[in-house]
């Protein structure tokens, strides 16, 4: 597990905006019950979750991300950034990336765009890039969005995650300050484990299983095409390096966790999990923010979509010491700390 500082040589990243959007189309559980072998019951009592957003026919990750990405902007107040940083597991098309595009729908085109895939930890990777674009002179202000149409490559049928997933994207503005100023971001706590990629994947479609199909002439079959997360042993790992990543982004900050963080918004991957973590970190249930009932796992765009509700809900205020985690495939997690700036969610 590596620390990225997100500060060095005085030059800080700081958020000075943030948005999130969903799309209208609410699915509740009693729909999926309809077509599942499930039931309100059974998905609220294994998740938390009882209703989440989907995207219509026709409507792309790039949709949510550019809705997102205007709202961080206009909460921030400008209508410039020297890059884009798109975390995204449902990129528009394989080739090219995202971010490009939804770079020039938000007026930006010329800035610096790319697309980052950690999965549902993508969010706080596309993070410490951003702050290290502007840590380095890249850019003076950077726009951050974590966006997934995830209920495109989810198996319908597969009721260990059809119940899970949903459509989503949060965005934060960050911009060059001062470190001793409220909204820096903080040190990033970032890990991996690649050993264990095939606990959360999407097995068909890659140049794996292309190349294998080519050498044998059969080039029209793509593979299993659909996420697939064994979720008891995704469930074990979660805790454990969500966990563990948190307490050491609380030390980087000086804080104690159980007694400094105010707020802690982790990727909300399904009630259990959260609870689990909050626990083993000693934070009390009224310091925990949560959106998982009424939106689902929304992959990459959890925690800024979690961030910009809490803002608009008065949850999350100025000065609030504030600390973020998350976990995905790869395996990727990570964490960082910091003070809540005096923002409004656009």
């Amino acid at each position: 597990m590596s620390a990225v500082p997100a500060t060095p040589r005085g030059r800080a990243a700081v958020i000075a905006g943030v948005g999130g959007y969903v799309p209208p189309n609410v699915v509740t559980n009693d729909d999926l019950a309809a077509r599942l072998d499930t039931s309100d019951e059974w998905i609220r009592s294994r998740t938390g979750i009882a209703a989440r957003n989907v995207v219509s026919p026709g409507t792309a990750t790039s949709d949510l991300a550019v809705e997102a990405g205007r709202r961080a902007l206009e909460s921030a107040g400008v209508a410039e950034a020297g890059a884009v940083v798109l975390a995204t597991t449902t990129p528009d098309r394989p080739c090219p990336a995202t971010a490009p595009e939804v770079a020039s729908r938000l007026g930006l085109g010329g800035a610096a765009a790319f697309d980052i895939a950690s999965v549902c930890s993508g969010f706080l990777y596309a993070l410490a890039v951003g702050a290290g674009l502007i840590a380095t002179g890249v850019a003076e202000r950077v726009l951050v969005v974590g966006a997934d149409a995830f209920t495109t490559i989810i198996d319908p049928q597969d009721r260990g995650t059809a119940v899970i997933f949903a459509d989503g994207a949060g965005a934060v503005v960050l911009r060059a300050g001062e470190p001793t100023e409220a909204g820096v971001v903080g040190t990033v706590v970032l890990g991996s484990d690649g050993a264990r990629s095939d606990l959360i994947e999407v097995p068909g479609g890659g140049s794996r299983h292309r190349s294998s199909h080519a050498a044998t002439g059969d080039g029209a079959d793509l593979g299993d095409p659909y996420f697939r997360m064994r979720g008891r042993e995704t469930y074990r790992h979660a805790v454990e390096r969500m966990t563990s990543a948190s307490r050491q982004a609380a030390a980087a900050a000086g804080w104690d966790v159980s007694r400094d963080v105010d707020r802690f918004a982790a990727h909300q991957a399904n009630a259990r999990i959260l609870a689990a973590v909050a626990d083993r970190l000693g934070v009390r249930p009224q310091r925990r923010l949560s959106n998982i009932e009424q939106v689902g796992n929304t992959g990459a765009a959890s925690v800024p979509l979690l961030l910009a509700e809490a803002t608009a809900a008065g949850a999350l205020t100025a000065g609030h010491r504030l600390l973020l985690t998350a976990f995905g495939g790869g395996l990727a997690w990570g964490a960082t700390a910091l003070v809540w700036p005096d923002v409004k969610a656009g």
